[in-house]
């Protein structure tokens, strides 16, 4: 690419020995400038649904934070202290796979939604599209509907125009750190990342991803809106795959609509060799990625439906039928078929998710919010005292995955020979990880093996069926099983 022209042209030039007089003028132009979209605003059904679902998605994302489950917030990922809270569940980094699994159902289920409607969850759901459709309404009430942005865009720099647009990026801002703020607050308690943000004593980090996902939400948001959807986003590129032809999609109806032409209400169209089609040009003006949907089906369209209130809106003041751009398949729109809802790939992913959700819930209500581990003393595998009497030292340790403060008691299993030097309990608070030195005792004279298997049994005093075993091995001298040997001889 370094050795293209820099007029970012490729002229045709003819070099064949015998040179034709008139050179091509083809070219191609590798770089195309992009053109801002100004979106028209719209009502109907389906932009109601969308402003619905965002201000649900938003009530839930800055509301969460705030919510107060058992004394601590109820949505915390705490990475410091490695301790993730979901509301009555604790998880630890050794909980892992729960978070894995989520993931994976999480992805499963996109799948799904995708086959039964396509690219629904992008018009109604993804984050980009939500936060987007939130700046162009502050865009709106700030610098008017889409022909007066268009006006403001050629006009020349006046105070209206610096009033118009300071304003909205002002709003801009604002909503950027709104959003920043609320996100760290899911990874620093949201009462304490207030506190210190009003009496500016935000520590480095905080102050960093704030400041990050304030930039990034006002750019991405506000600046690069359908650039994020149609080249960042890797969603739409690979949807084509997971779509099948009785995919629910939009499209326009182009047996019905078309030839396209203006025309006056009371004309007779038909007469005219026209169809349903006015050639308006509303539906590109509404799409917030600027594709015409007459075009057939884009990777650009997020389908949000915008283009299918337009035509109706449309439709319904020239006094015809409703659905010339509307949900549909492929095979409805060519064929005439019904809709196939019980279609072999889509009972397969609902049969997948069904499963891995049983298996999920499952090995969740079986998790034991407790954890135990025996590490045996390294500097020396065994000791003898001075009543003649071997002891094993170990580490025990005892983690506490509840979200509640619990007293253990720590019984052995194994050799009866083999008993703990004394009593042991322990009080663990919530998530607390404890490291207790133990002590192992056995006569020599009792034990018949060298290497004798035993199990730590910690037990909660406060729920008997809160359990967890640890096994590990108690060694004794080689004398020990010599003369268990001659013993058994004799």
């Amino acid at each position: 690419m370094s050795n293209l022209p820099s007029n970012r042209q490729i002229k045709v030039k003819d070099e064949s020995p015998n040179p034709v007089k008139h050179v091509s003028k083809d070219s191609i132009d590798l770089y195309a400038k992009r053109e801002k979209i100004q979106p028209r605003s719209i009502s109907g059904l389906f932009q109601n649904v969308r402003l619905l679902t965002i201000w649900v998605t938003m009530t839930l994302f800055l509301a969460l934070p705030w919510i107060t489950w058992d004394g601590r917030q109820a949505l915390l990922f705490d990475l410091p202290a490695r301790k993730f809270y979901i509301f009555w569940w604790t998880f630890l980094p050794q909980d892992f796979f729960f978070l894995s699994w989520l993931l994976i159902m999480a992805a499963f289920s996109l799948f799904a939604v995708t086959v039964f409607a396509g690219r629904v969850y992008c018009g109604y759901f993804c984050p980009q599209t939500v936060w987007t459709k939130i700046f162009l309404i502050i865009e709106h009430y700030t610098e008017g509907e889409r022909n007066a942005r268009v006006r403001l865009d050629k006009a020349p720099l006046s105070l209206n125009k610096i009033l118009r647009r300071g304003s909205k990026h002002i709003l801009w801002l604002a909503v950027g750190f709104i959003t920043a703020i609320t996100f760290v607050a899911y990874f620093t308690p949201a009462r304490e990342l207030t506190r210190e943000l009003l009496h500016f004593q935000l520590g480095f980090w905080e102050m960093f991803w704030i400041l990050f996902f304030a930039g990034a939400t006002y750019m991405n948001a506000g600046w690069m809106r359908e650039q994020v959807c149609m080249y960042m986003c890797p969603y739409g590129r690979f949807q084509s795959v997971m779509f099948d032809r009785d995919t629910l999609i939009i499209s326009y109806d182009t047996a019905r609509g078309d030839p396209r032409g203006s025309r006056k209400k009371t004309t007779d169209y038909h007469a005219q060799g026209l169809g349903d089609c006015i050639d308006c040009e509303l539906c590109v003006q509404v799409c917030p990625t600027g594709i015409d949907i007459r075009d057939g089906l884009q990777f650009e369209c997020i389908q949000c439906a915008a283009c299918i209130d337009a035509c109706d809106s449309v439709m319904d003041q020239m006094g015809y039928q409703r659905g010339l751009v509307r949900y549909t398949t492929g095979n409805m729109l060519e064929k005439g078929s019904k809709y196939h809802l019980l279609r072999p790939r889509l009972i397969g992913y609902a049969l997948m998710i069904g499963i891995m959700a049983a298996v999920f819930l499952v090995t969740l209500g079986l998790r034991v919010p407790l954890e135990v581990e025996t590490l045996r003393d390294r500097n020396q595998l065994f000791r003898e005292t001075g009543e003649g009497f071997i002891e094993n030292v170990y580490m025990l340790k005892v983690l506490n995955k509840s979200q509640e403060a619990d007293r253990y008691s720590v019984r052995l299993d194994g050799d009866k020979a083999i008993r703990l030097s004394r009593e042991m309990t322990m009080e663990a608070a919530p998530g607390e990880y404890l490291s207790l030195p133990v002590t192992l005792v056995a006569d020599p004279a009792e034990l018949d093996h060298r290497k004798n298997d035993i199990v730590f049994i910690v037990q909660s005093l406060n729920n008997p069926k809160v359990r967890e075993e640890s096994k590990s091995s108690f060694l004794a001298p080689a004398e020990v099983e010599e003369d268990s040997d001659a013993n058994a001889e004799e």
